[in-house]
């Protein structure tokens, strides 16, 4: 597969975009669970940079279906990421479907994208404090 980027989006940058109902509560939770504090900040929305890559925290009315993953970090030592985590109080998600099952809060996931080179991933999910679902992974070669 060789997928060509070279449009004005495939140029782009790509920025996530996390609603909040209460964005005070939402940078404790960040700060307090998460360790991260925002890079940069505006009227209604705070800015996170990680590994490079920006993700947004903004003022919304509306409300997280938090019924799939909205955004997820790599990362190369999963049992550190869920260790600290779990040490600051994050609760993963249990999942228990046909054909994918969390045991501890961690999944082992069965394929990945060949340009990753990896033959899986093990993974958990949480939500932040205003229900949007967040997950962490790591890739299984």
């Amino acid at each position: 597969m060789n997928a060509d980027n070279s449009g004005a989006l495939g140029r782009g940058r790509v920025a996530t975009r996390l609603p909040a109902q209460d964005l005070e509560r939402a940078r404790r939770f960040y700060a307090e669970k998460l360790g991260l504090e925002p890079v940069d900040e505006r009227p209604g929305g705070l800015l996170y940079r990680c590994g490079g890559v920006d993700f947004a925290v903004f003022q919304s009315s509306g409300a997280s279906p938090g019924t799939f993953t909205q955004m997820g970090w790599e990362v190369e030592d999963l049992e550190a990421a869920a260790s600290e985590l779990r040490g600051r109080g994050v609760v993963f998600e249990e999942v228990d479907v046909p054909g994918f099952r969390t045991q501890g809060g961690i999944a082992e996931i069965e394929g990945n994208y060949p340009s990753k080179g990896a033959r899986g991933e093990r993974a958990f999910w949480f939500r932040d404090s205003e229900g949007n679902l967040l997950g962490v992974g790591q890739l299984v070669c």
